[in-house]
């Protein structure tokens, strides 16, 4: 789980990291089942990570406090 904003901003960075890859991957790649092998574990990893930015997102800062403090007893 994404804790701070410093590790929001490097989750980004990985998510537009692996879209790159992914773009690279549609561009070259000719045959469409090797597209699909090789690009779907980005694309599972991007889709985990969005869900992983989206939970920071909508959780306040004082509730994200409360939540690692819990976590830590």
């Amino acid at each position: 789980m994404i804790q701070n904003t410093q590790e929001l901003e490097t989750t980004l960075a990985r998510i537009k990291h692996f879209q790159k890859i992914v773009e690279k991957l549609k561009a070259f790649e000719t045959n469409p089942r090797n597209y699909e092998l090789s690009a779907g574990g980005f694309l599972a990893e991007i889709d985990q990570m969005n869900l992983e930015v989206r939970a920071y997102l909508s959780i306040h800062p004082s509730e994200l406090i409360e939540q690692i403090t819990e976590g830590s007893t």
